[in-house]
């Protein structure tokens, strides 16, 4: 069972420093500074990262975030920020857009969607509901959902976990039920509406925590990860390895890691993406994130 008091205090952590992540979206800002800021903020908040900061612009979805080394500065675009926080491993997960592109009605159409499907969510509403507002509310503005990324489900150490929270109208869902703890996340893009993977690779997650592994290096990177993340997202900037890269293609050949590519929409039209984390109740919802 969920600890929900955990959850809303990993909420509690997230609006706080959502606004230092908002004040920090600035043309000529660092987006290394703005992640490593944030995150450690979170951690003096009493909280840790669920999973590096995502730091995503113009056609990048998901899963971007800087490296150790990054340089890279805002310019005049379009940036979608995600912030996870838990607390002993429950979750809170929200994400924004900044628009610096002259793209503001893209912007809204993200944020009145995951509004929408906020005010539909209660016991007894099937998830396709939440898909069939979010959808039709991004039409409404004349763009297209991405279709093929979705809202998820939170658990203990467990970033994504079901239930699926589509981001279109489809025929089944879920039933939601009182006590479930999920992520609605609509994105919205004035391409086509489906992304795919880059090259870029900065996130990482322990998927077999167990595994049998020969090489020195990658074992001892296993059991950093074990201790200090669990099965949750990390980035690669957070270890201090010199042999890390070899050891990550170690395990992600035996599949004892995971990568997560940057995601782009596959046209390269801007998206734009809103997240909120509730609770859901018998006749509503709670929003820890907002």
């Amino acid at each position: 069972m969920a600890n929900l008091e955990k959850h809303r205090e990993a909420g509690r952590i997230h609006k706080k420093v959502t606004e230092t992540a908002r004040d920090m979206v600035k043309e000529g800002a660092s987006l290394l500074e703005l992640a490593e800021t944030v995150e450690q903020e979170i951690r003096d908040e009493g909280g840790a990262p669920a999973f590096p900061v995502n730091i995503s612009r113009d056609e990048e979805a998901a899963h971007a975030t800087p490296s150790r080394d990054d340089d890279d500065t805002f310019g005049e675009e379009m940036v979608n920020i995600d912030i996870g926080v838990h607390v002993d491993g429950w979750i809170a997960d929200a994400a924004f857009t900044v628009d610096m592109s002259g793209n503001d009605e893209l912007v809204e159409a993200s944020r009145a969607a995951v509004n929408a499907a906020v005010e539909r969510v209660e016991a007894g509403v099937s998830t396709a509901e939440l898909g069939r507002v979010i959808e039709e509310t991004i039409d409404g503005y004349g763009y297209n959902p991405v279709y093929n990324l979705t809202g998820h489900g939170l658990g203990e150490y467990e970033q994504h976990t079901s239930p699926s929270v589509p981001n279109r109208a489809v025929d089944q869902g879920v039933t939601l039920e009182a006590g479930d703890v999920i992520a609605i996340e609509p994105f919205a893009t004035d391409g086509r509406g489906k992304v795919k993977e880059g090259s870029a690779e900065e996130i990482f997650s322990l998927q077999d925590p167990d595994a049998r592994v020969r090489s020195r290096n990658a074992r001892d990177l296993v059991e950093t990860v074990k201790e200090e993340y669990r099965t949750l997202p990390f980035a690669k900037r957070w270890l201090d390895d010199n042999r890390l890269d070899m050891s990550l293609r170690r395990l992600k050949a035996s599949d004892v890691v995971e990568g997560y590519p940057v995601l782009k929409e596959r046209d390269g039209f801007f998206v734009s993406q809103a997240e909120h984390t509730v609770i859901v109740e018998e006749d509503g919802c709670e929003v820890t994130t907002r």
